[in-house]
């Protein structure tokens, strides 16, 4: 069953057409992967199904039901990013519980201790999240985008401009993870070897379209090259103007 079903979604700002119409869907377990350079519509789509653009015309679907402008389905989903920061004043442990609260989650403490535990986040838990580290603040990062035990997870380059070990860590724990709970995860990332590893169906933008998509192995198949970045740099190139 589809998690997510996105339908000849859609977004104009005046007369610049940042997403044209592109449908997808992600299952349960999956992983779907959005590469595209930058301005080829992936944060844009991102917002529209976080609520926080509204599409001009198509629609997103969660488990069947229809997104509206109540936000409803904000509960059923989180996201992460290198790029959003948290609170910088209060305390890692003060921040999930706050974000705790805002989702509302039911057993918080036993949610928290167990994030906690998975993602190392022990040596830090007191520390003020503004004093942290690229790698540190990431890992609490993931722990709130996974304090409601989202069924969606949208993830924006979760291991940029970390260290091989601890990008490491974070695909292996969203690996373990992502088996453990059945999520869908719509995955945005220039690392294309993380995609490579991660995903299990790869959707290519170009100026607000999807140009191809498969899975990894069937792009470079499909395109006669070594690896999924040669197939991303002739796609890209070959669709320039």
């Amino acid at each position: 069953m589809n998690q997510l079903e996105i339908n000849n979604l859609q977004k104009k700002f005046d007369d610049f057409e940042a997403v044209k119409k592109i449908t997808f869907s992600i299952a349960a377990n999956q992983t779907v992967a959005l590469l595209g350079p930058n301005g080829c519509g992936k944060t844009t789509t991102i917002a529209m199904i976080l609520g926080l653009i509204t599409p001009t015309s198509g629609s997103i679907t969660i488990n069947h039901q229809l997104l509206t402008k109540d936000h409803h389905y904000l509960s059923k989903m989180n996201f992460a990013s290198p790029y959003v920061e948290l609170p910088k004043k209060l305390k890692v442990i003060e921040n999930l519980k706050v974000y705790a609260m805002m989702y509302e989650v039911a057993n918080a403490k036993a949610k928290i201790e167990q994030l906690v535990e998975e993602l190392n986040l022990a040596p830090i838990l007191y520390k003020k999240t503004g004093e942290l580290s690229s790698g540190q603040r990431n890992r609490v990062s993931l722990a709130k985008a996974l304090i409601n035990d989202p069924e969606i997870l949208l993830l924006d380059e979760p291991t940029a401009s970390l260290d091989p070990d601890t990008g490491d860590f974070i695909r292996t724990f969203l690996e373990t993870y992502k088996k453990k709970n059945s999520m869908a995860i719509l995955l945005a990332s220039h690392n294309m070897d993380e995609v490579t590893r991660l995903s299990d169906y790869v959707l290519m933008m170009k100026e607000g379209s999807i140009i191809d998509e498969g899975t990894a192995t069937d792009l470079i198949k499909k395109h006669g090259r070594q690896d999924l970045e040669e197939v991303f740099l002739k796609l890209a190139r070959q669709h320039e103007n």
